[in-house]
């Protein structure tokens, strides 16, 4: 498992700012990726949009080049095979034309901290420049307009909008999906706000605190040899993947604890995106300035970035897929009958369970087990 030991620092981008605004002019970009993370995976698809006065003056979108074999999971998602790879440009180039394309406009995406962070490392790596335009998550302001709903995922807004959609997790595509999308919560805002600098203003108000205390669970059956069982975690900044409570909930639910702050007896601190708290100083919160000074005195603590923390959780299911692959009817993780307690799917990667056979069962009511 990798985790940030005394003599690494965690990488601190120099990005623009993530602002909440409703420019009538912006750059709509989504991006496809080999996976999560921005040190270890690659792009292979990036699109962007035009947009002036609300309106889409012009479009970009390229492949990337990527001399390895494509993980199975990403074409299923996203349709991109090795074939359509071959021949694509090369990073440098794909870069140098995507930030002409771009210029200094406002950039605008939909979870974009994740496509940022990748294309801000391409920037670096390929054109030694920064990129440093603000930029605005579609996914905060659904999640403000919409604090009642369980997910604020792309294709929830989709669904809930009514907007038809030929081809999702592809780069372009998503692009006019993500602009359709902003406009209908634009509209929101108009109908349900006095002006937009109203809803702006809920953004400065304080987000309702998550208790650790408070978060428990129902199971009393645990796999003992799980990385989260009996251990204690502490969470820090912004999820990308999930809202916090939902990451402290499976904590617990893999027999480990959570803190509300970073303490001798913490194992892990797992970080998220600091860049949406202003009063954040130098990119570090204080749970992760705490998490420092213990690693550098010995303590036992791990400082790990959500996408570890994601992986911790995935591993231990894709195992029971691949110990399950025989015997699973419903080409799932295997651990239907937990599902079936449950009443719902457990698979934390709601896009992965999006393929299994018994999580429509359970949608629909049907509980075999």
């Amino acid at each position: 498992m990798v985790i940030l030991e005394k003599t690494d620092a965690v990488k601190k981008r120099e990005k623009g700012k993530s602002i909440i605004s409703f420019p009538d002019n912006y750059i709509m970009i989504d991006i496809e990726t080999t996976g999560l993370s921005p040190d270890w995976d690659s792009i292979i698809e990036v699109a962007a949009i035009k947009v002036h006065n609300g309106e889409i003056i012009n479009e970009y979108s390229s492949f990337v080049e990527y001399n390895d074999e494509l993980p199975e999971f990403i074409t299923d998602l996203t349709g991109i095979t090795n074939e359509m790879l071959v021949g694509a440009p090369a990073p440098k180039i794909v870069i140098k034309e995507l930030s002409d394309f771009i210029g200094d406009d406002i950039i605008i995406g939909y979870n974009v901290n994740f496509d940022i962070n990748f294309l801000y490392d391409y920037f670096e790596t390929h054109l030694n420049s920064k990129l440093k335009n603000d930029y605005i998550d579609c996914m905060r302001i659904a999640r403000k307009l919409y604090p009642e709903n369980k997910h604020h995922r792309l294709k929830d807004m989709v669904s809930l909008f009514d907007i038809k959609v030929d081809t999702e997790h592809r780069a372009l595509d998503d692009c006019r999906t993500t602009k359709l999308v902003y406009d209908n919560l634009q509209n929101i805002i108009a109908s349900k706000y006095k002006d937009k600098k109203q809803f702006i203003k809920l953004f400065s108000q304080a987000s309702k605190w998550v208790n650790a205390k408070e978060i428990t669970t129902t199971k009393t059956r645990f796999d003992e040899t799980h990385p989260l069982y009996g251990k204690k975690c502490v969470f820090t900044g912004t999820l990308e993947k999930m809202i916090r409570q939902e990451a402290m909930q499976l904590v617990v639910d893999f027999g480990g604890e959570v803190q509300n702050n970073v303490t001798k007896e913490t194992n892990y601190l797992v970080l998220g995106n600091n860049d949406y708290c202003t009063s954040i100083k130098g990119g570090k919160s204080n749970k992760q300035k705490k998490a420092e000074e213990l690693l550098i005195k010995g303590q036992d603590i791990s400082i790990i970035p959500e996408n570890v923390f994601y992986d911790m959780i995935t591993s231990t299911i894709e195992n029971s897929e691949a110990k399950n692959v025989n015997t699973t009817p419903f080409g799932c993780c295997g651990r239907y009958k937990e599902c079936s307690a449950e009443k719902k799917c457990i698979h934390p990667d709601e896009e992965r369970s999006e393929y299994c056979q018994y999580r429509k069962n359970l949608e629909s009511g049907k509980i075999f087990y």
